[in-house]
């Protein structure tokens, strides 16, 4: 069996994904075999693997720093939010159903066969685990039940790191409250402790170290530093949604739907030099944008109405009638139909008047689709006709079917073609996610927003996955740097 290694976190949002990658990278870099594995995430950012079944992105990044493709092994149970109170519940990779979160609750122990099943298929063929954990240990309401923070770390037998991110304050609080409200065996899982995200002198946090050491006789074995590098989030607690890039030559407005999904379809696009990408949710911060992109989304119908009921789609309208240019992507896609269907109540059941800015119709259907794809731009219009033959990669993963007259795409999967999309005029729209992720698509994207406004094509740009792995070998190296990785190898090696 692998060695183990478990992050986890004082908070959601402390920083547990991006180490847990670093040290994924940092393994792989010294000639180990390394996997990730999270047990249960809840996020609706996911990924659809080769075999075509869904996890969630966190574990992908992960897998991607340890150089490996990703499998459904490494996060066998992913919520997809619906509402405030319940989920999708994705179990290795296809749905389970639709639950409240007081069901999923008392059904979740019966996961356990499911969730020990991947992580030995994965502690089988690789020499060291890199576990996450999820929000906080320390959530006394929920321990009794729990699947994936300490109630994870003894079935896997793992050795725990605690991180706490000292941007947010009270970092010492935090650690030490949290070792506190631990059982007294949960408590002797944590071997080590992690500061993260910490800026200026050291030596002037050195005096609280001690005395965190001293109150909860565990080591510190980190302070990690602010680190710029630039990876998929997490979820919807990414700083990207509130970042105010500057003016660049290309002003991308996303919508920033209420229950917006895989926005890192435009991380890609955000890193390029030309662009400012931003994330919109009024009318009043839209502007006069040179694209708007509608993301995908877990309930596209409802946020269908919120859009109205806001005033952006009206906007929105507005801007396509003046000739703009409009992207939808997913469920963005499907807004842009005539008309919404949901004969079988999928989403919210009924129809629903979409923006009409395609001569489409959407219906949803039971089944969802999970594939990956390849395809080439054939039938793109207006300001967009420059990249046809342009092709590109991704995955889809939706639960209805769009048909209309125009298509705007031809897809290529295990052997079978397809049409995918629609155009008309500035506007188009499309299935794939990650569309933008390969280089030349991107640079064409961009290309062409740029010839519309009179200026020249976009530099030539790398693939976002070349760029990705360059930003891995940043994580590493300033994590390595920060990081007793000595004592952490002696962790794995004494285990529990």
């Amino acid at each position: 069996m692998a060695k183990a290694i478990m992050v986890q976190g004082t908070t959601s949002n402390a920083g547990k994904s991006f180490l847990a990658a670093a040290l994924c990278r940092i393994f792989k870099q010294d000639g180990y075999s390394v996997a990730p594995f999270k047990s249960q995430n809840m996020a609706l950012n996911s990924f659809i693997t080769a075999d075509g079944l869904e996890m969630g992105r966190a574990q992908v990044m992960q897998a991607e720093a340890a150089g490996i493709a990703p499998t459904v092994e490494m996060n066998p149970i992913l919520l997809k939010p619906t509402n405030d109170t319940g989920s999708q519940v994705i179990v290795n990779g296809e749905v389970r159903g639709v639950m409240s979160a007081r069901d999923y609750f008392r059904f979740k122990k019966e996961l356990i066969p499911d969730v020990m099943k991947a992580y030995t298929a994965l502690a089988d063929s690789h020499d060291i685990i890199v576990l996450e954990g999820a929000g906080s240990p320390a959530e006394i309401n929920l321990k009794q039940e729990d699947i994936v923070n300490m109630g994870m770390a003894g079935m896997a037998q793992a050795p725990v790191l605690l991180c706490a991110d000292i941007d947010k304050g009270g970092v010492f609080a935090s650690l030490y409250g949290t070792v506190l409200l631990l059982e007294p065996e949960e408590r002797a899982r944590v071997k080590g402790l992690i500061i993260n995200n910490f800026r200026g002198d050291k030596t002037i946090l050195d005096p609280g170290v001690e005395m965190l050491e001293q109150l909860t006789g565990i080591p510190v074995v980190g302070v990690v530093p602010h680190l710029q590098v630039d990876l998929d989030d997490e979820d919807s607690l990414t700083e990207r949604f509130d970042r105010q890039e500057g003016k660049g030559l290309v002003d991308i407005a996303v919508i920033r739907l209420p229950r917006i999904s895989n926005f890192t379809d435009f991380n890609s696009l955000a890193r390029l030099p030309e662009v400012s990408l931003r994330y919109v949710k009024s009318a009043a911060q839209l502007g006069s944008p040179d694209v708007i992109i509608l993301p995908g989304t877990k309930n596209t119908m409802d946020d269908l109405r919120w859009l109205r009921q806001s005033g952006l789609e009206a906007a929105i309208l507005k801007h396509a009638s003046n000739g703009g240019a409009v992207v939808g992507i997913c469920g963005g896609y499907q807004m842009l139909s005539r008309t919404l269907s949901d004969p079988e109540g999928v989403e919210a059941g009924g129809e629903l008047r979409g923006m009409g800015l395609l001569d489409a119709d959407t219906v949803f259907i039971g089944e969802k689709e999970r594939t990956r794809v390849t395809g080439r731009m054939e039938r793109a219009q207006g300001i967009f006709r420059d990249l046809n033959g342009t092709a590109f990669t991704g995955y889809e993963i939706h639960m209805g079917q769009t048909s209309g007259t125009t298509d705007l795409a031809r897809l290529s999967q295990d052997g079978q073609e397809k049409n995918d999309g629609m155009a008309c005029g500035n506007v188009w729209g499309s299935y794939v996610h990650g569309i933008f992720d390969q280089g030349q698509f991107a640079h064409g994207f961009v290309s062409c927003l740029l010839k519309a406004k009179g200026l020249d094509p976009a530099q030539g740009v790398e693939d976002w996955n070349e760029y990705k792995e360059r930003q891995y070998d940043l994580l590493a190296d300033g994590v390595r740097k920060s990081m007793d990785m000595e004592r952490i190898y002696r962790i794995m090696e004494e285990g529990i």
